[in-house]
């Protein structure tokens, strides 16, 4: 176990995101399964997705017009496939906005066209919106 347990603890949240959540990564820090030596592999490689990850909320500005049909409209209610009120993004966290368009992306959620969209996004594009509506 190492001998600054706060210190470890503290990277492997940062980490947290990219490994699976904070809580399972702690209790693993605690019971003494993290070493020193797989908290700084892991380090090292997260340290450019989190760089490449970055939202650029001004890079947003040219791909909004997909969102903003719907998204931008008061109290707006969509018939397809039902009739349903289509939801703000605006001011939501930009964490939430990224997980909900990767998993349409992926398939996670099944609306057909917020599928179709997210899936026509890079990873660029999502964090970009994710940033932008973030702000808002």
């Amino acid at each position: 176990m190492p001998e600054n347990l706060a210190d470890l603890i503290l990277a492997l949240a940062i980490l947290a995101p990219l490994v699976g959540g904070l809580a399972s990564t702690v209790r693993m820090a605690r019971s003494g399964r993290a070493s020193m030596i797989s908290t700084a592999v892991a380090l090292v490689a997260a340290a450019p997705l989190a760089a490449w990850a970055q939202g650029n909320a001004d890079g947003a500005k040219q791909k909004t017009s997909m969102c903003i049909g719907c998204h931008g409209i008061p109290e707006y209610k969509a018939s397809f496939p039902s009739v349903y009120r289509v939801p703000k993004i605006a001011g939501q966290s930009a964490k939430y906005i990224e997980n909900a368009l990767n998993a349409y992306k992926k398939g996670e959620r099944s609306h057909p066209t917020m599928r179709g969209i997210a899936g026509s996004l890079t990873d660029q594009d999502i964090a970009d919106l994710a940033a932008y509506y973030g702000t808002k």
